[in-house]
């Protein structure tokens, strides 16, 4: 008998599980415990385990993603770190690239550095651009810096062109780690090798920043799990798509900022496959954050670089930069325990502050004042109390009431529901119009495309938000509740390594790029080595390019095997191509420059089990007094039960289909069918 996979995605209110073994798959859902996550994790697992009727020891291996250290940015719950970095240069994460996300807000306010400016140390040293060295290392500076470090927990070093030749870099962590062995060093040559000082220093300072807190948590993940008899190995969800060993994600626990929303793009990717969609905007909604994402050709978006902590809402360039391989998305404080309250100016603003799991929507009864989103829903008839979360949360109607008169209805001098209505059709805009930005951004559009709808909150709101944004088809796959648990299934082992090497096409090195390639590919096949168990596979590599004199550039598939004249010949034909599908058309007789390099190496994608037969479909059992957002009417919406519906078995809105982990809202002038996979496939009917 086959070993189970096993999955677990922590959110900021809920932690997914998912299990799948023999074919079949088993999922779970219950609340995060922020003090201390690895309780709910263990909690999960004994739950999932207990409904597959297997034991710890019949589990192959364990997929993990966290929010934890995108929380502990958020919040500023790090580690204390200081920076060494090369003297004169003291000021870069303060300074930034001196741009202004509103240029015209004499009051605009900046993201603080996680480093404070007693804690930035300089030392004597110098590289220039090509790696020679300039001014030697004082190693007698650094060796005078010990006594500040006394209470720092973690360090990060960062020098002038430190991406081309690490060899200061690496004798300041000699150095350190001869006088505090158990110091943690990032070194930017590492965690960011790449030109841009700015965006490479403040990678290395979060990456040190969250490094002994995820340390702490994966130690006391591992420990626990082997105490209950869990030996399989556990690998790590990365931002990118990937997965990596607990070692590596402990060396650079940056890259899992954007784990448990890389695994819901994944998600979303092999649901576009198995339907035949080439063009899907994944739609993911937790209960803290909202997360959208374009796929097209079955593959996620990807992108360089994100800002992680913005301070400007929907403002780009508010946030702390992260120079990292990442899934392109826009992520929202639009998530179930959102809070909503009314803003200086009268109006209902819904986040990006969160509930959370502790105390949670003041529906929960745990002690929440707050009205969240989840309450709204509730007031709107959206939810029934007794059966949220497969019945293992109550929800408490008349906690939501109090809640939305006291901080919504109330000061605007609106009747409870109409206040409800009012924060679920303006955290459903506000998702809307981040898809919206995320589109125009990417030079795409949502004509013919079709809305995945998946987590907690993702069925409740898809139809809406699609309706917004001019999408007329909505996809709710099965097990949609824990989606990004189930995206950590079909995740491939795989690693990315980022370097720059400046070249021109007009003097294009072709022996020193494919010496490079090279040594990147080495690198990332050791890293997927140790855990791909021998299994075969692939290698991506990608150019990221410019026409001379411009700011910023776009990345372009490079072709496998040696560069010659021809392969470089066709590359630069590429650029062109590219180029005009972001901007119209390319720049004739421009040269062109090539900034750095990226190289994936990865296995293949899991495969899903088949899908299990459903029972003879069953009629509604149930209704619900439900008020529509879009024209506020109240109506009698059916209930059905997901698990009743079998293939070919259609359900015409309003209705709401209700399982476990969420529910689907079927919304007036839509049509749901079930297609042969067990999937919801609502379309709306032309105006």
């Amino acid at each position: 008998m086959a070993q189970a996979r096993l999955a677990v995605d922590i959110g900021g209110t809920f932690t997914d599980l998912a299990l799948e073994r023999d074919g079949q798959r088993h999922t779970a859902k219950v609340l995060t415990t922020p003090a201390a996550p690895e309780q709910g994790v263990l909690t999960g697992i004994r739950a999932i385990l207990e409904a597959a009727g297997i034991g710890p020891g019949d589990v192959a291996i364990l997929i993990h993603g966290t929010t934890l250290a995108t929380n502990a940015l958020i919040e500023r719950k790090g580690a204390p770190t200081a920076l060494i970095t090369t003297e004169g240069f003291r000021d870069v994460l303060a300074l930034g690239n001196e741009s202004r996300y509103d240029q015209y807000d004499l009051n605009i306010r900046l993201p603080e550095p996680l480093v404070p400016r007693h804690l930035r140390l300089t030392v004597p040293e110098r590289m220039d651009n090509e790696g020679r060295v300039l001014l030697p290392l004082d190693e007698a500076a650094v060796h005078a810096l010990l006594p500040r470090l006394a209470g720092v927990a973690s360090v990060a070093v960062g020098f002038i062109h430190g991406f081309v030749n690490p060899a200061h870099e690496i004798r300041v962590r000699d150095i350190l780690a001869a006088a505090r062995p158990d110091l943690p060093v990032s070194l930017s040559s590492e965690v960011s090798p790449e030109m841009r000082e700015w965006e490479r220093f403040s990678t290395t300072a979060a990456n040190a920043y969250v490094q002994p807190l995820m340390a702490s948590y994966l130690t006391r993940l591992e420990r626990a799990l082997r105490a209950m008899g869990l030996t399989a190995p556990v690998f790590m969800m990365l931002s990118g798509g990937g997965l990596t060993t607990i070692e590596t994600a402990c060396r650079f626990p940056i890259r899992l900022v954007e784990s448990g929303p890389a695994g819901g793009a994944i998600f979303s990717a092999h649901v576009a496959r198995e339907c035949g969609l080439e063009r899907v905007l994944s739609f993911d909604m937790g209960g803290t954050t909202a997360k959208v994402c374009l796929i097209d050709e079955f593959r996620p978006q990807t992108a360089r670089s994100f800002e992680v902590a913005r301070v400007g809402r929907f403002r780009k360039g508010s946030g702390l930069p992260l120079r990292i391989p990442v899934i392109d998305m826009v992520e929202i404080g639009a998530g179930g325990g959102s809070i909503a309250h009314v803003d200086a100016l009268g109006r209902i603003a819904v986040g990006p502050e969160s509930a959370g799991a502790d105390p949670g929507p003041a529906c929960y009864g745990r002690g929440g004042t707050a009205p969240a989103v989840t309450d709204a829903n509730l007031l709107l008839g959206r939810y029934d109390p007794a059966r949220f979360a497969g019945g293992s949360v109550r929800l408490h109607p008349e906690a939501a009431a109090a809640a939305m008169a006291k901080d919504v209805a109330t000061p605007l001098n609106l009747p409870v529901p109409m206040a409800a209505l009012g924060v679920v059709e303006m955290v459903d805009e506000n998702m809307a119009n981040a898809a919206r930005v995320h589109a125009i951004e990417s030079g795409k559009g949502y004509e013919g495309r079709t809305l995945i709808a998946f987590g907690g909150g993702g069925p409740v709101h898809g139809y809406r938000v699609a309706e917004k944004v001019g999408i007329a088809r909505v996809l709710v796959p099965s097990g949609a509740g824990v989606g990004s648990a189930i995206g950590f299934l079909r995740a491939p082992v795989g690693y990315e390594v980022v370097r720059s090497l400046y070249q021109r096409f007009s003097s294009f090195d072709r022996a020193a790029v494919n010496a490079l390639l090279a040594d990147m590919a080495r690198e990332a096949q050791a890293v997927v080595a140790q855990g791909s168990f021998g299994a075969p596979t692939t290698t991506r590599r990608v150019g990221f390019m410019r026409y001379v004199g411009q700011g910023h550039e776009i990345p372009v598939s490079l072709p496998d095997g040696v560069l010659g004249e021809a392969e470089v010949a066709a590359i630069r034909a590429e650029y062109d191509r590219a180029y005009a599908g972001f901007y119209d058309r390319p720049v004739p007789g421009s040269d062109v420059e090539i900034m750095g390099y990226a190289v994936l190496v990865a296995t293949s994608m899991q495969d899903a089990p088949p899908p299990v037969p459903s029972v003879a479909g069953a009629a509604s059992v149930r209704s619900q007094a439900v008020r529509d957002t879009a024209g506020g009417e109240v109506a009698d919406w059916a209930v059905h039960e997901r698990a009743g519906l079998a293939p070919g078995a259609r359900v015409a809105g309003p209705a709401i289909i209700a399982e476990a982990e969420t529910s689907t809202l079927v919304g007036p002038g839509w049509t749901a069918e079930i297609n042969a996979l067990g999937y919801i496939d609502m379309r709306r009917e032309a105006a």
